[in-house]
């Protein structure tokens, strides 16, 4: 297993994880609908620097020369710029100039965007192992707190998250969706 940050080669596998996760999501993220063209734009953002979807942002798990798992994280004070490119699109695709991202992360906090193990892989500790490497970069960077939204419905993914420190400290709607937004104190 080894974790690494991620690279524009992994876009392909990447951003299929990104449609596995966050699902109707990544349509309004992109404006797409049709299955290729959702993959194709996730994949242009991937490859590109300066915005949420950025290879930047992306830490993967990788297993036999195959990246099984992928975090999305950035500083919750840079997500309005961060999405600026992902709204600007929008904007012309909806022809509406005022057109804005909803607002997830909170500033100050390091935000885990998106968590995703490949299906092959669960159950091995790698959605664990890559939290664990977020939360070590977070805190080096000096960030007090790690926070990130898990849906209401998600009962596996917020087991984890409880077993491993992290506490809801408020609850958010992305996307027509209920979230819980939970926090970790970084020590």
């Amino acid at each position: 297993m080894l974790i690494r940050q991620a690279v524009q080669a992994d876009a392909k596998k990447a951003v299929r994880l990104f449609r596995d996760a966050i699902k109707d999501i990544a349509e309004a993220l992109t404006g797409e609908k049709e299955e290729e063209r959702v993959l194709a734009v996730l994949a242009d953002f991937f490859t590109q620097k300066g915005n949420r979807l950025s290879y930047e942002n992306c830490t993967v798990c990788e297993i036999d020369g195959s990246v099984a798992g992928v975090l999305l994280g950035y500083d919750g004070g840079d997500a309005e710029k961060l999405d600026e490119p992902l709204a600007a699109r929008l904007r012309v695709l909806k022809n509406n100039p005022t057109f804005k991202l909803e607002k997830e992360a909170k500033e100050g906090d390091f935000y885990i965007d998106t968590l995703c193990v490949d299906s092959a892989f669960r159950g091995k500790g790698i959605g664990t192992k890559l939290l664990q490497v977020a939360e070590q970069y977070a805190k080096a960077k000096g960030y007090k707190r790690i926070s990130l939204a898990v849906e209401e419905d998600n009962k596996k993914a917020q087991q984890l998250y409880t077993k491993i420190g992290y506490k809801i400290a408020d609850r958010i709607t992305i996307h027509h969706h209920q979230y819980q937004y939970r926090v970790k104190i970084l020590q």
